[in-house]
């Protein structure tokens, strides 16, 4: 088949500083071009980013920046002859955006949503920050990173032509076991948001205050001063993506967990689930539908409510289950969950949304 020609308009694939953007779309698109697709990401030139990037020139596609909208139209040629266009979420003026490259665009125009949950109850508050009705009806194909039900309500009650799964992945190079002692006994990965706070209070930082013999680990930006730390939790402000395999290998256990709207909707792994299970580091979770369509409880994953569960799995689990538990997650996502799959996965979408979008052109003209 003739590769792709693609171009990309997303929230960062530079910098990884405070958002999972960016290694969502490091895995993807570095395993979309190794199918012999050409890609050029566009990213918004912002200083919180700009100061924080740790891939500012891939090997695998070509990185440009604009400076606001009217810089955007530098790249006119290139949005227009693409055979695909993706707009990310959470891009700034992501409403202009769009349109322009809707009206701009000669070939098929997808959007790929990496928060849905959150994007659907923004418009559900008629907050149409980076996306709006309108557009979603405009896009030849909804890409989600929820599955489920979403996609359904996605087609039924906004419109969209076709909205599929695309849930995040793993650069199965990148992050596998590392051999090391393990420095904590529970560690959690993830920037400070505040309907996860609770959670982390429930499943981490109150066994903490319970079993001050364990180690456990806090990583990520933006947590506010005023949260009082147990003495037996470090705090590490940020862990490079490069980073992340060593931290996951220092931990006997990590911890996910899921925000609110997330929740709700269910069928939304984090990319932090498939990347410790491809590290071999076990994952205790909280609970939302669909996580057992993707792990098996007891077998890949373990499943925590409060703190009497996590302390548990750390005090009582032995370590040959322990092994085994992070020797089955991790076979798992090497067979079902890895950048190469969700590239496969693209292509075939992109190519039906081309054939759907040229077929369109022919009866309308």
């Amino acid at each position: 088949m003739n590769p792709l020609r693609t171009v990309v308009l997303g929230l960062s694939l530079s910098s990884s500083w405070g958002n999972g953007h960016a290694t969502t779309w490091r895995a993807l698109l570095r395993a979309f071009a190794a199918r012999g697709h050409d890609v050029l990401f566009l990213e918004r030139d912002v200083p919180w980013y700009a100061a924080q990037r740790d891939l500012p020139d891939p090997d695998f596609c070509r990185l440009a920046f604009y400076q606001d909208l009217n810089d955007l139209a530098r790249w006119t040629r290139e949005i227009a002859t693409a055979d695909a266009v993706i707009l990310g979420s959470f891009v700034p003026e992501g409403v202009t955006v769009g349109r322009f490259m809707q009206r701009v665009a000669r070939g098929a125009t997808a959007f790929y949503d990496i928060d849905t949950p959150v994007t659907l109850a923004k418009l559900a508050r008629g907050d149409h920050e980076y996306l709006s009705p309108e557009l979603i009806r405009g896009f030849d194909l909804y890409l989600s990173f929820t599955g489920g039900p979403t996609l359904g309500r996605l087609m039924r009650q906004f419109g969209a032509p076709d909205a599929c799964v695309l849930y995040c992945s793993v650069d199965e190079a990148a992050y596998r076991p590392l051999d090391g002692a393990h420095r904590w006994d529970l560690s959690y990965l993830g920037t400070y948001s505040p309907d996860r706070q609770l959670a982390l209070e429930r499943l981490l930082l109150g066994p903490a205050v319970r079993a001050p013999q364990l180690r456990f680990a806090v990583a990520g930006p933006q947590y506010p001063d005023t949260i009082d730390w147990p003495e037996n939790v470090e705090r590490l402000e940020h862990i490079s993506p490069g980073s992340h395999p060593a931290f996951y290998a220092a931990s006997r256990f990590t911890l996910n967990i899921t925000r609110a709207d997330m929740i709700r909707a269910g069928w939304s792994p984090s990319v932090r689930l498939f990347e410790a299970a491809a590290c071999g580091t076990p994952v205790i979770s909280d609970r939302w539908d669909g996580l057992t369509s993707l792990f098996a409880p007891g077998e890949e994953i373990l499943l925590a409510d409060d703190a009497d569960m996590v302390l548990d799995a750390l005090l009582n689990l032995p370590e040959n289950a322990r092994r085994d538990l992070a020797t089955a997650a991790r076979t798992r996502v090497l067979a079902e969950h890895t950048a190469s799959h969700r590239a496969a996965e693209l292509d075939a979408y992109l190519r039906a949304a081309i054939a759907r979008h040229h077929v369109g052109e022919r009866v309308t003209s």
